[in-house]
């Protein structure tokens, strides 16, 4: 009898792994979803034709691993058949390609390469992301504020702090305070609701990496025959990767694609499954058991389980004696909440400076935008069609998507749909980016448990992994899984790296952990 894998969650780590282990062993996946879509926070929502990617997606990894197995599903657009050049910046590889890649316009299974732009609006005006030191922007920024930065960033340099502990020792030692309080601090306190100095250094050092000023302007010194001439950049800081892999409709074309390879090897995807109790046996789990959406209960026996449900609900469900100083922990873990308001609108307030035939100024080239501006609550701004044109029914229209970071008992939160909308435009009106009376029609859609934090009883989170690792066949992946910032490869990675250790025989968690840790994974959206 073939051995079983009991998968709670149908987002990136859930559905590579059920993928991986139909490819490389004789384990059947279970994957047991709790909603009805595919692809978790990676899932593209179809609203009227028009597509809204939640919190936006970019395919580039520093993992040649990953970059192939997007390819082996959605292969990149249109090449000459023979040898395939995919080149990362200063690195490149041949790979064989069996015939000319697919053309967007005749088939849907394809993978766009995009252009990548990203700014900061602040002070009414557009910025580089990542900050770079340029003529333009110290004439933004003026004479004075430009000797601050200088002067602060150079004494950071000479006294750099010593002990780094909370996330505004860490900012300020890598780009000085002036810059830190210019472009740093209100926004991110703005998408996680608590002052950086409560935060912890390790989600700068898992999402900043290897960024600073110093790498910034020698990035914008590098000659221009260098620039946006690659696809996976291997050499690169990601916050400076200049062109990235889309899926024509949105990231959960990935996902609904692989969900329909899992069942047709043979896998099972239960959708609309409440996990109620997670059974326990001498430090194996037994079995899963909930209802599904028709309210029936249904339990699910395996040799193997992966999690990727958030630390906290896993905890409670666990119907094993768990110790209090994990319970303790696992109750004070905190994460952020995510709501996108969709935005249909006949066009932007600002554009670039090209105007075209109709006389309307050009849609400005960003993927999104981030608003550091201190008077609206808005955090990014995305502009779909810049993703993909695909993502959008009308393309002589323009569809944003407007976030808003928060907490479930935030008032942002209980908000109506209508009230919500209203907010977005408002604001985005307040700060000039739309004239509200464009807006033709709007959605909102909300994501609990988005981003996990760290702060809360994070400083203590290894009580919690050391004690769920000691249940030797239960596999902790993805980002809630692991309640780590991760991207969507580095959660791919945990759900490959925990499938090497089936395959392998091993009961060592530790290389999962690993991921995302290492330099050669250091990546920032």
């Amino acid at each position: 009898m073939k051995k079983k894998a009991i998968i709670i969650g149908a987002g990136p780590a859930g559905l590579t792994a059920a993928y991986e282990l139909l490819c490389r062993s004789d384990v059947i996946p279970v994957i047991l979803e709790k909603s009805s879509y595919m692809g978790g926070i990676s899932r593209t929502v179809n609203y009227k034709g028009n597509r809204i990617d939640l919190g936006g997606h970019r395919f580039f990894s520093k993992s040649d691993r990953v970059m192939n197995w997007w390819l082996q599903h959605l292969p990149l657009e249109g090449r000459a058949a023979g040898s395939q050049n995919i080149t990362y910046q200063q690195q490149s590889r041949e790979i064989a390609v069996a015939g000319a890649g697919p053309d967007p316009q005749n088939t849907d299974e394809v993978m766009l390469l995009r252009k990548r732009k990203s700014r900061i609006y602040y002070l009414r005006q557009f910025f580089e992301y990542p900050i770079q030191l340029t003529g333009n922007t110290l004439v933004q920024l003026g004479l004075v504020r430009t000797l601050r930065i200088g002067f602060s960033y150079l004494r950071s340099m000479l006294f750099p702090e010593k002990e780094i502990v909370n996330l505004e020792q860490f900012f300020i030692n890598r780009f000085g305070r002036e810059l830190y309080l210019t472009f740093f601090k209100d926004y991110t306190e703005k998408v996680w609701g608590v002052p950086c100095n409560k935060i912890s250094a390790e989600w700068g050092e898992q999402r900043i990496k290897g960024l600073s000023i110093t790498k910034a302007i020698l990035h914008f010194l590098r000659p221009p025959a260098k620039k946006n001439s690659v696809v996976a950049q291997k050499e690169t800081e990601t916050s400076l990767i200049e062109q990235f892999l889309y899926p024509k409709f949105g990231p959960g074309q990935m996902w609904e694609t692989v969900a329909r390879k899992v069942i047709q090897m043979g896998g099972e995807i239960v959708t609309g499954f409440n996990v109620g109790a997670i059974h326990c046996e001498n430090e194996r789990i037994r079995a899963v058991s909930g209802t599904d959406d028709r309210g029936r209960m249904q339990r699910f026996e395996g040799d193997y389980f992966f999690s990727t449900m958030p630390i906290q609900e896993l905890v409670r469900d666990l119907d094993a004696t768990v110790p209090a100083n994990v319970r303790e922990v696992s109750d004070g873990l905190l994460y952020r909440d995510f709501i996108t308001v969709g935005l249909l609108l006949k066009k932007l307030k600002i554009g670039q400076n090209a105007v075209q035939n109709n006389g309307s100024r050009q849609l400005i080239d960003d993927n999104w935008i981030y608003i550091q501006e201190p008077d609206v609550r808005a955090g990014r701004l995305q502009i779909f069609n810049n993703w993909s044109n695909y993502m959008v029914a009308d393309p002589e229209r323009v569809w944003l998507g407007v976030e808003y970071f928060c907490y479930e008992t935030d008032d942002l939160w209980t908000k109506g749909d209508e009230e919500m909308a209203a907010l977005a435009k408002e604001e985005m009106d307040h700060i000039g980016i739309i004239d509200r009376k464009d807006v033709l029609d709007s959605t909102v859609i909300r994501m609990p448990k988005t981003y996990p934090a760290y702060f809360g009883t994070y400083d203590r989170f290894e009580e919690v992994r050391e004690y769920l690792d000691g249940f030797q066949n239960l596999f902790l992946v993805g980002r809630n899984g692991m309640h780590k910032y991760n991207n969507q490869d580095h959660s791919m990675l945990t759900a490959m790296v925990a499938v090497d250790a089936i395959v392998s025989g091993s009961t060592d968690k530790a290389p999962i952990w690993k991921v995302n840790t290492e330099m050669e994974y250091h990546e920032q959206k």
